[in-house]
């Protein structure tokens, strides 16, 4: 079974046994607009949490995604080079950047879990 952590930057992080797959949120997509490039880190890159994941630019500006965990690139999702709207279509499916093994699964403990990130959402407005 798949858990689902949630970051402050709202970002998210699908885990399912050591590897997880790590997104943005319905409301980080919607506060980017119309997402039109997508770059990915290379598979076999070592990313650090809170370190850079990936870059996604929009109409509006260009943000980085910042990693929920400490870990190893082990996938991308090429189908965002092709089709970068999929973040804004589908956040939380197609729309996911990159597969992560996790070098310190326990750093999950810190983020959010789903009921949290709406509370921290709802907070915002």
């Amino acid at each position: 079974m798949s858990t689902i952590k949630y970051t402050k930057d709202h970002e998210w992080i699908r885990v399912d046994g050591d590897v997880g797959t790590v997104g943005i949120t319905d409301y980080a997509q919607e506060q980017l607009g119309d997402v039109v490039f997508v770059d990915l880190p290379d598979v076999g890159k070592t990313i650090t949490k809170g370190g850079d994941a990936a870059v996604v630019e929009s109409v509006k500006a260009a943000s980085e995604i910042y990693a929920p965990a400490d870990g190893e690139v082990v996938e991308t999702n090429e189908a965002l080079v092709g089709e970068p709207g999929l973040v804004n279509s589908d956040p939380a499916g197609k729309g996911w950047f990159l597969k992560l093994k996790l070098s310190d699964p326990s750093q999950l403990d810190a983020l959010m879990d789903e009921d949290g990130y709406k509370e921290f959402v709802e907070g915002l407005s």
